[in-house]
């Protein structure tokens, strides 16, 4: 193998192991090893307990990485000023499809018509994986969380909970493209969702073939997607050595501009 084949390999590899979840091994420099597990943040009953090679996996590590420490219950969000009623703040259209929704879902009006749209924006996502049979305690990050606190793997926050709440509030207009975005891709996210719970019980994707619908906007997509990879590459890059469990979205894993290609080709 010739210098620079060595470096190249060195720097940053993908290995061609295959797993029965969606997951991608990369090694960096200094000897770190990074299991990256596309988790989903709600889960089905199915996917509950965890493959026992994944908690073998994680008993095996140094540390368990995750955007955040969800498992420790209560509200991140601000208690923020009231907002004009929705209404008020939509074009006739998506305030049609608000109430349709909230009919559908069963959301009183009175729950959300004072709250920032990027707040509305998560309640109706969490409702919609509600309907789909998804539950926060059969999520892939907070089975792994509970897993390493009962075999005392250390955590390590990629931001915390308080800083995902900080960006959503700076984005701008209240969060308004978040919540029309919402309500424009309502079904391709029902879909999607459906898909990635596919990779856990049935087949991951394959490395490189992976074609996911969008279901943000070009700037919603920049600053909820690929600058917090971006981020987290920085973040990835300063670990002492040690065998690592990365569990972030799955969407950070296989969208565009993901963390496993900038981990293997990281910007200059």
């Amino acid at each position: 193998m010739g210098l620079l084949s060595r470096i190249t390999a060195l720097f940053s590899s993908l290995s061609n192991t295959q797993y029965p979840w969606p997951a991608l091994d990369i090694v960096l420099p200094g000897d770190r090893h990074l299991h990256l597990v596309g988790s989903i943040h709600m889960g089905t009953r199915d996917m509950a307990p965890l493959s026992s090679k994944l908690i073998d996996k994680l008993n095996n590590s140094d540390a368990l990485i995750v955007e955040a420490d969800i498992s420790e219950g209560g509200s991140p969000f601000p208690n923020n000023p009231d907002e004009l009623p929705l209404e008020e703040r939509l074009s006739p259209d998506n305030w049609a499809q608000i109430m349709s929704l909230i009919q559908e879902l069963g959301i009183p009006l009175s729950q959300i018509d004072n709250q920032p749209a990027w707040q509305i924006a998560l309640v109706l996502q969490a409702y919609q994986a509600q309907r789909l049979g998804l539950r926060a305690d059969f999520g892939i990050d907070f089975q792994l969380l509970e897993a390493a606190k009962a075999q005392a793997v250390p955590i390590i926050e990629l931001e915390g909970a308080q800083h995902q709440v900080d960006i959503l509030t700076r984005l701008p207009d209240g969060g308004m493209p978040l919540l029309t975005d919402t309500l424009t891709h309502w079904h391709t996210n029902a879909r999607l969702l459906q898909t990635m719970i596919s990779w856990w019980l049935e087949s991951p994707p394959q490395s490189g073939k992976v074609q996911l619908p969008n279901t943000f906007g070009d700037e919603l997509y920049d600053v909820l997607m690929h600058q917090r990879n971006l981020q987290w590459l920085h973040f990835l890059q300063q670990l002492p050595a040690g065998r690592y469990i990365v569990a972030v979205g799955a969407l950070h894993l296989y969208g565009e501009g993901n963390l496993p290609g900038l981990l293997k080709n990281p910007p200059k």
